[in-house]
C-alpha cells in the first residue's frame, strides 16, 4: 500500500455514480507497543518507524474506503510533537477526510501512552497523507465520495481542500519555473 502514484491529484472533485461512504465506515486505529528495536540514537523511538505505523494505518482506511487497493501518493506536513519512548503504547488513528475522483487524503493523528500506566495518551504526531485507488493493473480507479457526519468532520474536509488547493498550486508554480529555467537554457 505504499507504493508512489502519479499525479492523483489532477482530477475532479467528485464520483456522483459512486454511493457515499461516511466517514466513520473506514476509520481505524492501529496500536503497538515500542521496543529497543524501534530506537534511534539518541534512545527515543526512530521518526521512521512512526512515519511506516502512520502510512500502514492510513493504508488500511484508504482500503477500506475505497473498496480495493490504494497506493501512498504524498505525505504532508508530518509533525512530531513528542517524543515516543521505549515502552510507549502507540496509537495510530486514522480516518478518510476528503475524496476526489480517485484520490483520497487520511487524516492521522498519533498518540502515545506508557505500557503499564492508566493516565490518558499524550498526541505526539500527526500527517495527512493522499492515497490514490488503483485497480489490478495498477491504474486510478473511483473512489466513493466521504460523507462527513460529525462537525469535526466537516471541518476535516473544508481543510482538506484547502490543502489540495495548496498542493496542486505548489506542483503548478514549481512546473512553470521548472520550463522558464528549461527554455533559458538550463538544465536540473
Amino acid at each position: 500500500m505504499t507504493d508512489q502514484a502519479s499525479a492523483p491529484e489532477q482530477e475532479t472533485p467528485s464520483t456522483p455514480d459512486i454511493p457515499g461512504k461516511h466517514t466513520s465506515a473506514s476509520r481505524t486505529t492501529l496500536s503497538h507497543i515500542m521496543t529497543h528495536n524501534d530506537t534511534n540514537l539518541l534512545g527515543t523511538v526512530h521518526g521512521g518507524v512512526i512515519m511506516k505505523l502512520v502510512d500502514d494505518a492510513a493504508g488500511a482506511v484508504a482500503g477500506r474506503h475505497s473498496g480495493g487497493p490504494a497506493v501512498t501518493a504524498s505525505m504532508d506536513e508530518m509533525a512530531f510533537l513528542e517524543p515516543v519512548r521505549v515502552g510507549d503504547l502507540v496509537h495510530v488513528k486514522a480516518q478518510v477526510n476528503w475524496t476526489g475522483r480517485t484520490s483520497m487524503e487520511v487524516g492521522v493523528r498519533v498518540l502515545a501512552e506508557r505500557w503499564n500506566e492508566s493516565a490518558p495518551p499524550t498526541q505526539v504526531g500527526s500527517a495527512y497523507l493522499v492515497f490514490a485507488a488503483v485497480d489490478a493493473d495498477g491504474k486510478p480507479r473511483p473512489v466513493p465520495p466521504v460523507i462527513p457526519e460529525t462537525e469535526k468532520d466537516k471541518r476535516r474536509y473544508q481543510e482538506a481542500q484547502i490543502r489540495r488547493t495548496h498542493r496542486l498550486a505548489r506542483r503548478r508554480a514549481i512546473m512553470e519555473l521548472r520550463e522558464k529555467r528549461a527554455a533559458e537554457g538550463f538544465e536540473d
